[in-house]
């Protein structure tokens, strides 16, 4: 079987700190933490992503997100391996059925990228993914339960899986009478735009249910030249494309790079989604900006941005029946 451009890339991403720290010459006491760290969660970067980063800079907001460090092992109150209570929320087939109308599949563990504030860090794929059975027992609960009109696929990411896979699910999903979207929760349109090919499109776009596409992008440099081609490119074929990002310290926390990202989002043709507070899971907590704070962001950035290009500031909250919606309008930020 041929192996795809954007396989062959992900199979040489980036997986020793060394390399990566070389690769930006970076001074290297930043590899004996790079290293403890990694243990705890292992590094990988693609090629495409890293071209972003800015040699030199240890604080570069695309490094920041990816590169492994000790605050990772700090034992932080109010952070726990499951912080939107997704392990409670699991159904047969790795299926999770938080909120009425849709379900969630998650497909694989895998991701292109490992961001270090991921909120399923933790996370039991092995027992848990949607693809281990073949797709029959998420499919048969999907198909049990009427009120589902839209599926989503999650992950790790779905599109770490090869066409055929994703191929094979999506004409078990057409074949379910009362499903009428799908949508794709993925970071690879990003970090690794080659992905978005011919046969992709394909499967995504050729079917009776109504193509939806969340996105994952946090920082405007994210989102170079074939990143926006890939996007576009999804656009033309019908697919309906938003952006979530998550509110990370040291990476966009103010105004101007939230305003940025909005801009930049527009540009391409991506409707700027939700903000989220960063999930409360451990090893993340140097990343957390507090509600007060974001509420002043989203302040600053609503005096001068159009409030179409606003996302809408949430935090997920374990048991709540929808993403908790972050009053800031109100001056107190809460």
């Amino acid at each position: 079987m041929s192996v795809a451009p954007w396989q062959r890339e992900w199979r040489d991403a980036i997986r020793n700190p060394a390399s990566l720290l070389e690769r930006l010459g970076l001074d290297a006491s930043l590899l004996a933490p790079a290293k403890r760290a990694d243990q705890l969660f292992g590094l990988r970067v693609p090629e495409a992503f890293l071209e972003r980063m800015e040699p030199g800079n240890p604080a570069d907001p695309l490094l920041r997100q990816v590169l492994p460090v000790d605050a990772e092992a700090s034992d932080t109150p109010g952070f726990a391996d499951d912080p939107v209570g997704d392990h409670a929320s699991l159904a047969n087939g790795g299926v999770i059925h938080k909120y009425r109308g849709r379900a969630l599949l998650i497909a694989t563990g895998a991701c292109a990228i490992n961001c270090r504030y991921c909120f399923r860090r933790h996370f039991p794929y092995a027992d848990a993914s949607a693809s281990k059975g073949q797709w029959a027992e998420a499919l048969d609960y999907l198909g049990g339960d009427s009120s589902i009109s839209e599926v989503i696929l999650s992950g790790g990411d779905p599109l770490s899986l090869n066409d055929r896979r994703l191929g094979e699910l999506s004409e078990g999903l057409v074949a379910i009478p009362h499903l009428r979207r799908i949508r794709v929760h993925s970071r690879m349109p990003v970090v690794l735009p080659s992905r978005i090919d011919d046969s992709l499109i394909g499967w995504l776009a050729g079917t009776r249910l109504t193509p939806v596409m969340v996105i994952h992008a946090n920082h405007p440099h994210e989102l170079d030249a074939r990143v926006a081609e890939a996007l576009q490119r999804l656009a033309r074929h019908g697919v309906r494309l938003y952006n979530q990002a998550v509110l990370l310290r040291g990476v966009n926390d103010d105004a101007q790079t939230l305003g940025e990202l909005g801009e930049r989002l527009f540009e391409i043709g991506v409707q700027p989604y939700y903000l989220h507070l960063l999930d409360r899971v451990r090893g993340a907590a140097h990343f957390e900006v507090d509600e007060r704070e974001a509420g002043e962001l989203m302040r600053a950035l609503a005096a001068v941005t159009p409030g179409y290009m606003l996302p809408r500031l949430v935090r997920e909250v374990a048991g709540e029946p929808w993403k908790v919606p972050i009053q800031w309008a109100t001056g107190d930020g809460s």
